[in-house]
């Protein structure tokens, strides 16, 4: 019987199986990294060991260290979670070579599920629709997908359409999945642009019995990572959704499976279906599962690694619908771009890390105040909703997202509520390509919503400088207040305002009249319709939450310090990473958007293109440079320009 148990992991996934852990009486014991050391999941642990450093591969990919850390805080059994080592078999071999118990698959299972090729054999085998690996693509087979054989999580995948981009894909592709997972096996196989990403939910005990626990659908997705879950996957024929699960059920019993893990399978448009992969353990969209059936997949985990069989033959039937949305700190109108700094404030309106009466849950391993840094996955938080119906779910889930106050680091958050209310997701009509496709329509700007935030932040700046008259009141026409506000996207809103006896007057916004202002508060009423817009700022950052979503604003100085130039030339590090590869030389003639570097962060990489076309005339960036945001990585003169000078200012952030 588990009494201390020690969560080889970190984030929300820690705190999640901490909490069945508090229920079920179990001890809990954390390990941390160096910037994790004060990290919620850290601060709920019983007990907490140090994993000196920062970057994963000196921590939570060091399993000498955890199951050093295991036996030295007492623990008797180790939970992978997921990512890191939770599907190494070296890693389950050594946990129980030290005499702890694995919760988790044998070994051997995880060993077969390693490596999509041989995993692909081993399905075919066992009767389990495919997709052939293709040893040559010929033009017949485009478009096709270049995948890492060994891992997951979107790394190591390349979309070719056309097989004069397939040598570069796939040493690209060789080049991350070595650095992600230690190797470089790469193969091909079609790929399928209106295929739709269908899992099965597994659960096997050690007495033969093998659950085929509802099935999830995961097919919007960017880079090859999932966004919004949701269970069951809507609008399967009964036929379909049974193939599937028989066909999940196969593949576990061909490898001997127990515990937790899902057998994942891509659906064409026609019906059919092919096994992508196994994950051998428990999924980042496991909560969904839970919603709908009421089990808990964490404790029954731990049963099963106790040696219990499953209760009964047969897994409950589901009841209602949940979708289940990932909040990222990214930016998806610049490609995603990871967003690193302080979160200043993370709140819903619910409580943490639990289901209401409203069908709300929320997972998050990060909380107010915590600061995001490059080393880890961008993944702040998952908002889980659950309703008796699929549309009652989203617009559920939808309003949530919409109402929550989230303050610091760019987010995802705008782009999943358009989602979670477009007219496509609500008919059901999913694909992995479908946040490509509907780009535009849900990374937008709402017109004139950053104006009126800055209007807002302007009125709130001065109610809280009001003594004893509001700042820019004035009893005799005058000049107008003006305000300045650099946004999310690096333009400039000015605001310009008077407040007089006869009430607001902003040029930029007529008709807008000002109902209140409070420092934390501002009312402003527009054709006859009243909206709230709630105000913070932290030091110069000032964020507005608006109807059309929250808006985040830098205030300003009135007058500012003399603007420093910068070449328009010179590449600036879009955020703090590591250089991987560098894809030019000084001297090169090269097109506009030709990738010339490849930065990595927040486990993704990142590629740094030429603005326009000319010449690379500096290269600062050399594989393996750490830099930070702002810091110089090459300049290009455009085509027919003068010889390119340094940008001013730009050698400095560089040495910074």
């Amino acid at each position: 019987m588990i009494t201390n148990l020690l969560v080889a992991n970190r984030g929300e996934i820690a705190r999640r199986v901490f909490r069945t852990c508090r229920e079920l009486g179990i001890a809990t014991t954390a390990v941390h990294s160096d910037p994790d050391a004060g990290a919620p999941h850290v601060r709920e642990a019983d007990t907490a060991v140090r994993l000196p450093g920062a970057a994963p591969a000196d921590t939570y990919l060091r399993a000498d260290l955890i199951v050093r850390a295991a036996l030295a805080a007492g623990a008797d059994a180790v939970h992978p979670g997921y990512g890191f080592l939770s599907e190494s078999a070296e890693f389950a071999r050594a946990v129980r070579d030290a005499g702890l118990l694995w919760v988790g698959p044998p070994p051997a299972a995880i060993a077969a599920m390693g490596s999509k090729t041989a995993a692909k054999r081993l399905m075919a085998e066992a009767g389990v629709p495919v997709l052939d690996a293709l040893a040559e693509p010929v033009e017949a087979d485009l478009p096709v997908l270049v995948k890492a054989a060994a891992g997951g999580g979107g790394r190591g995948m390349r979309v070719v359409r056309g097989l004069a981009e397939l040598p570069g894909a796939v040493a690209a592709a060789r080049a991350e999945a070595v650095k992600a997972f230690g190797s470089d096996e790469v193969f091909c196989e079609r790929y399928l642009p209106a295929g739709r990403h269908v899992e099965v939910q597994l659960l096997a005990d050690a007495h033969g019995t093998v659950w085929a626990v509802g099935d999830r659908d995961c097919s919007l997705q960017r880079r090859h990572q999932k966004v919004i879950e949701e269970a069951p996957a809507p609008g399967l024929p009964a036929g379909v959704r049974a193939g599937l699960h028989t066909a999940a059920r196969d593949a576990a019993r061909a490898i001997g499976y127990t515990g937790a893990g899902t057998a994942e399978f891509l659906l064409a448009e026609d019906g059919r279906f092919f096994f992508l992969e196994m994950n051998t353990r428990l999924q980042v969209e496991h909560p969904v599962t839970e919603a709908v059936t009421g089990l808990d997949l964490v404790a029954l985990q731990l049963a099963v690694a106790e040696g219990e069989p499953l209760p009964a033959p047969t897994p409950p039937p589901t009841t209602g619908h949940a979708i289940e949305a990932r909040l990222y700190a990214e930016d998806p109108a610049h490609d995603w771009r990871p967003a690193t700094g302080t979160l200043h404030r993370l709140e819903l309106t619910l409580p943490h890390q639990e289901f209401t009466g409203a069908g709300l849950r929320l997972d998050s391993g990060v909380a107010s105040g915590d600061e995001i840094t490059p080393h880890y996955d961008a993944m702040l938080a998952k908002v889980i909703a659950w309703a008796p119906t699929r549309a009652a779910a989203a617009r559920r889930l939808a309003d949530a997202l919409a109402r929550a106050r989230v303050h610091g680091p760019a987010t995802n958050r705008e782009l999943l509520v358009r989602a979670l209310r477009h007219p496509a997701f609500l008919a059901a009509r999913l694909h992995t390509g479908f946040l490509a496709e509907h780009a535009a329509g849900l990374t937008a700007p709402a017109a004139g919503a950053v104006e009126r935030a800055a209007l807002a932040a302007a009125l709130a700046d001065a109610a809280a400088r009001r003594s004893p008259f509001p700042s820019g009141w004035r009893n005799l026409p005058s000049q107008p207040q003006v305000k300045r506000y650099r946004n999310a996207d690096g333009t400039e809103t000015e605001v310009r305002y008077r407040l007089t006896r006869a009430g607001l007057l902003a040029e930029d916004h007529p008709g807008v009249e000002l109902v209140e202002a409070a420092p934390d508060r501002v009312v402003l009423s527009e054709g006859g319709l009243r909206r709230a817009y709630p105000v913070a700022r932290y030091g110069d950052r000032v964020y507005v939450d608006t109807p059309d979503g929250g808006a985040a604003l830098t205030a300003l100085p009135r007058f500012p310090d003399p603007v420093v130039r910068t070449d328009p030339g010179a590449l600036l590090a879009p955020m703090p990473g590591t250089v991987v590869r560098v894809a030019a030389a000084v001297g090169d003639t090269v097109a506009a958007g030709q990738p010339l570097l490849v930065l990595e962060a927040m486990k993704m990489e990142h590629r740094v293109a030429a603005p326009a076309d000319g010449t690379l005339v500096e290269l600062l960036a050399a594989p393996g440079r750490q830099v930070e945001t702002g810091a110089l990585l090459a300049v290009v003169r455009p085509a027919g320009a003068a010889d390119a000078r340094e940008p001013a200012g730009a050698r400095d952030r560089a040495e910074a």
